[in-house]
């Protein structure tokens, strides 16, 4: 199988410690792409569906790990785009952008 690039931009309103999501993000294998707020990329060697799963949960737990207002997410899979996902404080997780 093929490596897959993955590119994952977020746009977060009121984080309060983005180093500690920041590590968080870094420790689970995201690269930060220089000179841009919130946007990492990396390498992925499994399945596209296993891939966006691991997004979801490596960025979940990262903002759960501080304290934020709100979150959305794009991702790309080889420049193919996925749904928005906007971060659902009731429910703790991501869910699809309606």
């Amino acid at each position: 199988m093929t490596d897959i690039e993955l590119l994952v931009i977020l746009d977060v309103i009121g984080l309060k410690d983005k180093e500690i999501f920041e590590k968080h993000v870094i420790k689970e294998g995201f690269i930060k792409v220089p000179d841009e707020e919130f946007v990492y990329t990396a390498k992925s060697t499994t399945t596209t569906f296993s891939t966006k799963a691991y997004i979801l949960e490596v960025f979940k737990k990262g903002l759960q790990k501080t304290e934020f207002e709100s979150c959305n997410m794009v991702f790309l899979l080889n420049e193919t785009p996925y749904p928005a996902y906007v971060y659902d404080k009731s429910t703790n997780d991501f869910e699809e952008a309606k």
